[in-house]
């Protein structure tokens, strides 16, 4: 089911210097550097109409997320904003883990996914990893998937770096995506059959 829309708000990466966005983690090496140094390029596509909702809902302070991806049993935990900056090497870190793990293809990640992802797990007061079953999304992977099922969107989100579907161990996927919805933080899937639901940092909208 489809609600009102609002615009997208500025992609931070646009707002901060070079620095803060695309330094690489030291242990990710070239490739890291690659998927860092492409940071700017991706982020000029984004775009940048008024600053919406999003982040007037993010609690203030640092920004810590953690997160496990179940098909390579990965776990991250980054601080990846903080003294009102997002912080490069901690972003180079969660694209990497975001990856399409199909391929390792790495997108640069919309940060904003991961401001949904802490304000979720800030305003359920959970201190579990999201368990991720699926972050980006290689063009070529998400056609395939399409192919197979009419749940899966010809233009989904996930290809842009800017979704993810998960779930939060010893929480109900409802009450999760309820909140999230009631939030209108962005675009809110539920899979209750899956025990999973679909979190980006689109437009308002749920399903």
């Amino acid at each position: 089911m489809w609600f009102g829309r609002r615009p997208h708000s500025p992609c931070p990466c646009c707002t901060a210097t070079d620095g803060e966005v695309i330094a690489p983690s030291p242990d990710l090496g070239r490739r890291g550097a690659l998927v860092g140094g492409l940071a700017l390029m991706a982020c000029a596509a984004v775009p940048r109409p008024a600053q919406a909702a999003l982040a007037d809902l993010v609690p203030p302070g640092r920004r810590t997320v953690r997160i496990r991806r179940t098909h390579s049993q990965e776990t991250v935990e980054a601080t990846y904003f903080r003294d009102d900056r997002y912080i490069g090497d901690e972003l180079a870190r969660l694209n990497w883990l975001m990856r399409d793990v199909s391929t390792d293809e790495v997108e640069v990640m919309d940060p904003r996914l991961f401001d949904v992802l802490f304000t979720v797990a800030t305003r359920m007061g959970a201190s579990e990893a999201f368990d991720v079953i699926s972050a980006y999304r290689a063009p070529e992977r998400n056609a395939a998937r399409a192919r197979e099922s009419r749940r899966v969107s010809r233009v989904s989100l996930h290809m842009s770096g800017m979704a993810a579907d998960c779930r939060l161990p010893g929480h109900n996927p409802l009450g999760m995506a309820r909140l999230a919805g009631e939030m209108q933080l962005g675009g809110v899937g539920l899979y209750r059959r899956d025990g999973f639901i679909h979190l980006d940092c689109g437009p308002s909208r749920r399903w």
